[in-house]
């Protein structure tokens, strides 16, 4: 039933646009009643986004049965299991891609989802590193650095409209990390290639103290992976200015 109440939701969407189409048209399209959509999904952007509760079980599932010696490992290959989510349906993968990046909203909701998968990663590592000295920023700066690894890896991907093996990109992007963070802290510099934040990735103008972005060459092909660090409390709106500002998207 989920997944009829999505296609019969996304079909609506491109023929409609998302802020056009009402619960009462999905339900109508998919045949059912709209006690049976809320059984499903708590709104409407929810089903948008149906197989991510499923997957984050699979990954807090995945991470529960893996042993301590390679934490940072471990967070890779749980991040991977995101990756065959949407590798096993690139259709609907591309879709909803196009549809988050025209509807504000549905970006402000999918950033909500990427910070849930962020969390369960730093919890895990927060378990294996301690949370005493630097353990717990360790965690959470490990943590970021695989969701935004992973993230551009898998956004390549999808604005290629889904051609070729997406597992390439973030392989390569996930394994830069396993290359830094793997290392105990203090071994060694900071890999080639690597710069320090520009004024305008640090939050210099309005928003100085309220959000800032570092951008991280890697790799021989001047790919970047952007880390958004923000002060608990900092309005999403001005999250979502700034990853946008770094990123390079209007």
């Amino acid at each position: 039933m989920r997944e009829v109440l999505a296609q019969a939701a996304f079909q609506l969407f491109l023929e409609r646009g998302f802020e056009r189409t009402t619960v009462d048209d999905i339900v109508a399209r998919a045949g059912v009643g709209r006690r049976s959509f809320f059984r499903y999904f708590p709104s409407k952007e929810d089903v948008v986004f149906p197989d991510h509760e499923r997957c984050l079980a699979e990954m807090t599932e995945f991470l529960a049965g893996v042993d301590d010696a390679d934490p940072v490992g471990a967070v890779c290959d749980a991040a991977r299991i995101v990756l065959r989510m949407y590798a096993a349906d690139p259709e609907f993968s591309v879709q909803r891609y196009r549809l988050t990046r025209e509807v504000p909203g549905l970006r402000t909701y999918e950033l909500s989802v990427v910070r849930r998968y962020e969390q369960t990663l730093a919890g895990h590592l927060r378990g294996r590193l301690g949370v005493d000295g630097d353990g717990a920023l360790r965690a959470e700066v490990i943590a970021a650095s695989v969701v935004a690894a992973h993230n551009n890896g898998l956004r390549l991907w999808l604005r290629s409209g889904g051609a070729g093996d997406p597992e390439e990109a973030v392989d390569h992007a996930l394994d830069l990390v396993r290359e830094v963070w793997e290392r105990p802290a203090g071994s060694s510099p900071a890999p080639e290639g690597a710069r320090a934040p520009t004024a305008g990735a640090s939050g210099t103008g309005a928003g100085a103290g309220v959000a800032s972005g570092v951008g991280v060459t890697v790799g021989s092909g001047g790919g970047e992976v952007i880390v958004m660090v923000a002060s608990k409390g900092t309005p999403m709106w001005r999250v979502v200015q700034q990853i946008e500002a770094a990123v390079g998207e209007s």
